[in-house]
């Protein structure tokens, strides 16, 4: 699979999601499918299908800043705005097993309300 393809495979998650088109995220994932996040710990695929996919109402929008291909790996940086004023920056990190993500890690980044910064508790 090109680069250009594997970038395409991520914009089309992306736009699936806000769309809530799951039938596209099952077939893109692989049935090895493994999904880490700073809530999740290597979640199968019907645990992630289960625990994170929500219905996308309350986003706006995504807006992919950058997208990095090397091999069957990816990076890619996006800005989610949520309805209601809030938004944040994570980056993911997507491992490739020929035509199917085999890998999410996902890395939260700052949030904002109203265009400001938002300091988490902790």
């Amino acid at each position: 699979m090109a680069e250009a393809s594997r970038a395409n495979t991520v914009r089309a998650i992306f736009a699936a999601y806000l769309s809530n088109d799951r039938r596209f995220v099952e077939n893109a994932l692989s049935d090895e499918f493994r999904f880490t996040s700073p809530f999740d710990d290597n979640i199968d695929k019907a645990t992630y299908f289960a625990r994170c996919w929500q219905n996308s109402d309350w986003i706006e929008r995504h807006e992919l800043e950058r997208i990095f291909v090397e091999g069957d790996e990816a990076f890619v940086t996006y800005h989610c705005a949520a309805k209601g004023g809030k938004s944040f920056r994570n980056t993911e990190f997507f491992v490739f097993d020929g035509d199917k993500v085999k890998r999410i890690d996902v890395y939260f980044g700052a949030a904002y309300q109203d265009g400001r910064f938002v300091r988490q508790p902790g």
